[in-house]
């Protein structure tokens, strides 16, 4: 009885938290429906029933993440490297990054929209690069290896590739780093660090647990640059997704009731893999408790629910949305207010982002509050407006991504090495973090929209949204903690002035300490 209470309980406080992250969204949308960009009856319905989908999905995923897929990974890395064994490490490892990455529902989305290149070999692929940058990752964590000098080495590596690449094709692979690190990836592979970093028992073990979901996400790009020199993929094109007619409410309900089937299929074959690689490793190796296990079922099953009616949402409300949206903004009188608008829209559309929920609060329990999860949540926030920003302007415009990748990195890269290593890490997580399923299916469909009204090309305007998405926060997280770092050596001189005022005036020494921290 007490823990169905409990759940309830936890159940109701994620509600509020999707509410507080989607209404920002839906109140956006609706201002522009009735003013500036107005949209036929039958998207909008799709797109509110989309949101309270959405938002029954987060609740149920959030929750199924705390009870299941972070307590999995941290029990799996922590068995792993109480093994000891480096093959037994490097080879569960990758066993486990090439399970997850094809487990990955966001993964489909890309194959889909990649049409020269079969599906199979692109997922295949995308996955082996996953995992062999988790491989990487964990290594550097048991090896100590500072992350910035592998950071440059591995990004030094992608743009040397991108000069071969076409360039049709170099804004669906910065894409694919993005979108590979999704609600199903992320909870596990953080937790995963979480558990290696356990055996640790130096002090910068905590530190190290961050940076995981950083390298993972260089290694989709790596391996897509390469499958795109040797395909050659000059023929990609874009198939725009079908924009809903309705006129009955029982052709809405058909919308949603052919939706559901589709993505109750996807997101079984989605979870099998990890559901049965923990099955066998429990069997063999962890043997938990009965009642561990039970609680992790549960878990399990809220995060099916949840993923189920999530992608339910976003696909069949939230896409067609965005994209209808994008055309009515790009063939107004004035398209330049994309700009602003995607800005509005990209500030608070992060904040129901699955996997950033599950980013801020691991960062706020390892820094033991250090880093709250409102700072994180704000500078994520100001990183995706400010990319959403860049990308209408590149939609507009029709300015290669390149020239803002490689000038951002180069800036991320730079002040890498002046800023704490946790901050480091963490914005390099936040980047994969940031482009997740709202990203792709409701922003890129935006940009997609907008872009064919104002006659660009979406393979290489539209595209590469995901790739400004991943790229923005790794700046304003290393830039808090450069602000971070700032206070703290001046709050070190005033007690230290302080401290020498009282010991010259010791009967004045509270009014001088109060005079200090007044100044």
């Amino acid at each position: 009885m007490q823990t169905k209470k409990r759940l309830s309980g936890k159940l109701m406080e994620k509600l509020r938290e999707a509410l507080v992250a989607v209404l920002p969204i839906i109140v956006i949308v609706l201002l522009l429906c009735f003013s500036v960009a107005p949209i036929s009856p039958s998207i909008l319905l799709c797109f509110l029933i989309g949101a309270v989908l959405l938002i029954l999905g987060m609740m149920f995923f959030t929750l199924g993440a705390e009870l299941a897929m972070s307590p999995m990974g941290e029990k799996v890395g922590t068995c792993m490297t109480k093994s000891k064994k480096l093959s037994v490490i490097v080879s569960l490892s990758f066993l486990l990054g090439f399970i997850i990455t094809v487990s990955e529902p966001d993964l489909q989305v890309l194959a889909g929209q990649v049409p020269s290149i079969p599906n199979g070999i692109l997922i295949g692929a995308v996955a082996g690069g996953v995992a062999l940058f988790l491989v990487i990752a964990l290594l550097r964590m048991l090896f100590r290896i500072p992350l910035p000098p592998l950071l440059i080495f591995f990004y030094i590596l992608v743009f040397v590739l991108a000069l071969f690449v076409p360039d049709d094709f170099l804004s669906v692979a910065f894409d694919s780093g993005g979108v590979t690190t999704g609600p199903m990836t992320v909870p596990f592979i953080m937790a995963l660090g979480v558990g290696v970093a356990a055996i640790r028992n130096d002090r910068h073990a905590a530190d190290d647990s961050f940076g995981l979901v950083a390298l993972c996400s260089i290694g989709p790009i790596v391996s897509v640059l390469i499958l795109g020199m040797i395909y050659h993929p000059g023929e990609s094109s874009y198939v725009p997704p079908v924009i809903p007619s309705v006129e009955t409410s029982v052709e809405l309900w058909t919308l949603f009731h052919r939706g559901f089937p589709t993505y109750i299929a996807e997101i079984a074959v989605s979870l099998f893999p990890i559901v049965l690689f923990f099955g066998l490793f429990q069997l063999a190796v962890l043997k938990l408790s009965r009642r561990t296990l039970s609680k992790m079922v549960i878990g399990l099953a809220y995060t099916y629910i949840g993923l189920v009616l999530f992608m339910t949402g976003v696909n069949v409300g939230f896409m067609p949305a965005g994209n209808y949206l994008g055309q009515i903004l790009g063939s107004s009188s004035n398209p330049w207010f994309l700009i602003p608008i995607a800005m509005i829209m990209g500030f608070f559309i992060v904040k129901a982002e699955p996997a950033v929920y599950v980013l801020n609060k691991q960062v706020e329990e390892i820094t033991d509050g250090a880093i709250s999860a409102g700072s994180m949540g704000t500078c994520l926030s100001v990183g995706v407006a400010i990319s959403l920003g860049i990308a209408m302007l590149r939609v507009l415009t029709g300015i290669s991504v390149m020239w803002f990748l490689i000038p951002g990195y180069a800036f991320a890269l730079g002040i890498s090495f002046f800023v704490p290593k946790i901050y480091t890490a963490i914005a390099f997580d936040s980047g994969g973090v940031a482009s997740g399923p709202m990203t792709a299916a409701f922003l890129l469909p935006l940009a997609q929209g907008a872009c064919g009204a104002v006659g660009g090309s979406i393979v290489t305007d539209a595209f590469g949204i995901v790739a400004m998405v991943a790229m923005t926060p790794l700046i304003t997280i290393q830039l808090l903690g450069l602000l971070s770092q700032r206070q703290k050596a001046t709050g070190r001189k005033k007690r230290r002035l302080a401290g020498q005022l009282a010991g010259l005036v010791p009967t004045a020494a509270a009014e001088a300490e109060d005079v200090i921290i007044e100044l």
